[in-house]
């Protein structure tokens, strides 16, 4: 029987075995934690029965992912949950960008800026399955909707600022760039615009819902579904060298380039190991996590009913915010998302104690405090905010990488977003998962189409392996 090892039991690990599972695969996968998970755990932070996600916790991509439609998660206990508003961004006069699943309830509050919005997003929106099927993979393939993407394509180059133009009111410029910004690199460089459409889009055709009891639950959901398909995990194995991979016919690697090239670069060809040091990391957060007593006292209302909540203040401080941290300064407003996760899942919470969600975008590496520059962010849209607050934990990017060594330097979208990297990762190829080693992959959000628990990444590189496979079996 074939037999293959994945390396990592994130989304995209479990994806990539739970593909090879169903093909007649023998499927081992080695997690060096004690928990699967990745990027997408939960549990217990700052207080007991409080709940937090230890790094994503909104999911447009990962509810509307062909992936998990296909695997059926909610036949292993996936819930998913939205909330009342999926994302508010509030300005200092006390007014807001607000976001709504329904696009039609979204223009309504956004008076003149309203048919602009519905012509910028209306038809990604409305055609967001067929575009997410040659976005959502890799680049150099042949497109199955070329007139959709050709609709999308003019847009999805432009910078973002460029893009932001595009409206006239200081709400709507600002709802664009705080979805924006997700891109983590300046907000002026071409194809900056694509992801803060995509998963606006997204957001309209799916809304921007929460896992049911933590972002945990999507991995634990991956776990059961591989477990019937045969293939097992163990948890608790640290793979350091190549030794530490039982023989098999295909390897994935659920790691970053850095982390492949140190397992295989002595066998890879030359071009391959050259692209994978040229790689860069550089996307750092600084998260924290709250315990509170009761809500946050937002100023605007819309932003108390929200699940995620964008901080920046109007479209200009944004792009100039980012534009510091990509230069390596930190900014002494940064840009932070906030979650509420709570107000969709009330499962979360311990009696009157909610628990809040927060990383701000810093420079790499970054190794200061971000925690008061996080807490004032917040108080200046809602005031009063600090006396509310029971427990605090905070993670810069090197207490990030310590708890995820794909994390490098507190990157946690798994390389820099900017130049061609932003669409060729980890390497300008057709095949880019393949490492140069005859049956080895690369199957992490390091890959097309990059960050999300979406889990395409992982099926993708399988569906190579697979090919691989069928092809070596033919010679």
């Amino acid at each position: 029987m074939t037999s293959a090892v994945v390396v990592g039991a994130g989304p995209n690990g479990l994806a990539a075995a739970i593909h090879l599972a169903r093909n007649g695969v023998d499927v081992e996968v080695l997690e060096a934690s004690d928990t699967v998970g990745g990027g997408a755990r939960s549990g217990e932070l700052t207080m007991p029965g409080v709940i937090h996600d230890h790094c994503s916790a909104f999911h447009p991509l990962g509810v509307g992912s062909p992936l998990w439609k296909q695997i059926d998660l909610q036949r292993y206990g996936l819930q998913w949950k939205w909330p009342e508003v999926d994302c508010a961004h509030p300005l200092d006069d006390g007014t807001a960008g607000v976001l709504y699943q329904s696009i039609d309830e979204t223009v309504a509050g956004m008076g003149p800026d309203g048919g602009r919005w519905r012509r910028a997003i209306g038809d990604l929106a409305a055609g967001f399955d067929e575009l997410a099927e040659d976005l959502l993979g890799p680049v150099l393939g042949v497109p199955r909707h070329p007139i959709r993407l050709a609709g999308f394509g003019p847009r999805a180059l432009l910078p973002a600022t460029t893009m932001a133009r595009w409206f006239r009111t200081e709400q709507v410029r600002a709802l664009f760039g705080g979805s924006a910004a997700h891109i983590y690199t300046r907000l002026d460089r071409p194809l900056t615009a694509s992801l803060g459409l995509m998963i606006l889009a997204s957001g309209h055709r799916y809304g921007w819902p929460v896992a049911q009891g933590g972002s945990g639950a999507i991995t634990r959901a991956l776990a059961a579904a591989l477990a019937e398909h045969g293939g097992a995990v163990t948890t608790g194995v640290r793979v350091a060298s190549r030794k530490d991979i039982p023989d098999a016919d295909i390897v994935m690697l659920d790691l970053t380039p850095a982390a492949a090239l140190a397992l295989y670069g002595d066998a890879m060809p030359g071009r391959i190991r050259r692209s994978y040091r040229r790689y860069r990391e550089g996307s750092s957060a600084f998260k924290v996590d709250f315990a509170i007593e009761g809500d946050i006292p937002w100023t605007n209302p819309a932003c108390a009913r929200a699940g995620t909540v964008h901080l920046g203040g109007t479209f200009a401080e944004v792009a100039d915010t980012e534009r510091q941290r990509a230069q390596g300064k930190m900014a002494e407003r940064p840009f932070v998302l906030l979650g509420q996760q709570y107000l969709a899942d009330p499962s979360r919470s311990a009696g009157g104690v909610n628990p809040i969600w927060a990383y701000a975008h810093v420079p790499f590496g970054y190794d200061g405090d971000a925690t008061p520059a996080v807490v004032a962010q917040i108080e200046r849209f809602a005031p009063g905010f600090s006396e509310r607050v029971l427990a605090t934990v905070s993670k810069g990017p090197a207490e990030l990488q310590a708890y995820n060594a794909n994390f490098i330097g507190g990157d946690i979208i798994g390389g820099a977003n900017d130049g061609l990297q932003v669409i060729f990762r980890p390497r300008i190829a057709v095949d880019p998962y393949a490492v140069g080693v005859p049956g080895v992959y690369l199957c992490s959000q390091s890959t097309p189409p990059g960050a999300g628990i979406h889990g395409l990444c992982g099926h993708h590189a399988a569906e190579s392996a697979l090919k691989w496979l069928k092809t070596t079996r033919r010679d």
